[in-house]
């Protein structure tokens, strides 16, 4: 039992560090990506938290897997360079005792990994969508330039000739307004001041000493002038202000978990298999009628012309469904792989947590180092190669070329053959595996005494 506890707290630290720098770099590049999105807008920093909070959700599903790797091989590096694995084998412990603990801990959090994926993750990708939409919606707040005029306001052109930014206060203002056509307004102001109104929806242009000039171009003998010492005018503002969208509507199938999907698949399946019997019906009809014959059973070349052209005639008529049932049955076909795809991640994700035990604890006892710089520049290697597969088996699956089954788990199967293969070779035998060939290639000054130490010996 303390071996069991002392080997999952060598684990601990190192997963927990992986997480945070992990999601420190998957944050980092969100970001950098819709900054241009964010900036400008006048966003409340309580959206901005929102956003990323929600953005967090698919971060934690790619990073807790890496985080396993990252924090097996740092573990089982470390103890194997503190001769700790060497003292536990001498002791009857052998490499696969010593995985067992690491192993059940990843069972635990595959389980936590696929809950999180089918309730926490659909509903936190579809809030995200919905405010990235509503966020995209809003423009930036009202500029106004000295001189002029700003058609940010829909029918409305506003031309301000001075501005102080310090009291808000504008100075010979003139404002068009198109609002009610063909009729015209242009209301002048010596002076005023902007704001929004209490609930953000308008606005308001406080104006004093100014004229009001209404003309209608459907009459031409109508024009009134009024003149006012202060006036408010209400200008819609809704393109300026946040409006967050409640939650529900349609969701994508990234937004759904595997029962929901499951649900929809075999609705698509029903629709399916009934555009596939109307596919057999339409063939049938045109090859399954008898063609009568005049006569004699010998067909002459007058008869066989007859049949061709009525034959020609009955495919020419059917063509068009049959095309439209056909494009009905691919995109069928389409959008269910499309979904078992999705089905396939929520569960092959969370197991690649067991894959990377098997692959992380054979070679951490091998490298015989447990650096985070060590442990991190391995698995890239094994990250590269697990994506590779699963981008493109998804994009294969997507295509019809493989089954999703099969596009999704590749992966998953072939690293764990890997891992198998590494475990019992690390177990049976000493094997060591040295990156000291790489001195050579750093400068003498960036080594570190001990790396120096051990290129001597």
């Amino acid at each position: 039992m303390i071996i069991i506890k002392y080997i999952l707290k060598n684990h601990l630290i190192p997963f927990i560090f992986s997480i945070f720098i992990l999601i420190s770099v998957f944050l980092l590049q969100f970001l950098m990506k819709f900054a241009d999105k964010l900036v400008g807008k006048g966003l409340d920093t309580w959206v901005i938290i929102k956003l990323i909070t929600y953005n967090l959700a698919w971060m934690v599903v790619l990073v807790v897997p890496m985080a396993v790797l990252v924090a097996t091989l740092m573990a089982f590096g470390t103890m194997s360079q503190n001769n700790e694995v060497a003292i536990l084998k001498s002791s009857g412990v052998s490499l696969y005792k010593m995985m067992i603990p690491p192993l059940a801990a990843s069972v635990v959090i595959a389980i936590l990994l696929v809950y999180f994926n089918n309730y926490i993750y659909p509903d936190a990708n579809h809030a995200a969508r919905l405010l990235m939409e509503d966020i995209s919606r809003k423009k930036p707040t009202l500029s106004l330039v000295p001189g002029v005029f700003s058609q940010e306001v829909p029918n409305y052109s506003i031309l301000v000739r001075e501005i102080d930014q310090n009291k808000n206060e504008l100075k010979e203002i003139t404002i068009y307004d198109y609002t009610s056509p063909p009729k015209v307004n242009i209301v002048t102001a010596s002076e005023g001041k902007i704001y929004l109104s209490r609930n953000q929806k308008k606005l308001i242009m406080d104006l004093v000493n100014g004229e009001i000039h209404e003309s209608d171009n459907s009459k031409e003998n109508v024009y009134r002038k009024l003149r006012f010492e202060r006036h408010k005018i209400a200008l819609p503002a809704e393109q300026f202000t946040f409006e967050q969208s409640a939650p529900g509507g349609p969701r994508g199938d990234r937004e759904m978990g595997a029962q929901d999907m499951i649900v929809i698949v075999d609705s698509l399946n029903q629709i399916y298999q009934k555009n596939l019997a109307d596919f057999n019906n339409q063939f049938n009809s045109i090859l399954g009628k008898k063609i009568d014959r005049t006569g004699s059973n010998i067909i002459s070349p007058e008869n066989l012309s007859n049949i061709y052209i009525k034959t020609q005639q009955r495919i020419q008529s059917h063509s068009n469904s049959i095309i439209t049932i056909t494009n009905r049955l691919d995109y069928g076909k389409e959008e269910m792989g499309r979904y078992w795809v999705e089905i396939h991640k929520k569960y092959s994700l969370p197991f690649a947590c067991i894959v990377f035990v098997l692959i992380g604890a054979p070679l951490g006892t091998m490298m015989k180092r447990g650096g985070f710089g060590m442990a991190a520049g391995t698995s890239l290697i094994f990250f590269l190669i697990y994506w590779a597969f699963l981008i493109g088996g998804e994009k294969l699956a997507d295509r019809g070329i493989v089954s999703p089954f099969w596009g999704i788990w590749s992966a998953n199967f072939l690293l764990t053959i890997v891992g198998i293969l590494i475990t019992i070779k690390s177990a049976r035998e000493k094997v060591t595996i040295s990156f000291d060939f790489l001195l050579k290639y750093i400068p003498k000054s960036w080594r570190s005494n001990e790396e120096e130490d051990t290129s001597s010996e």
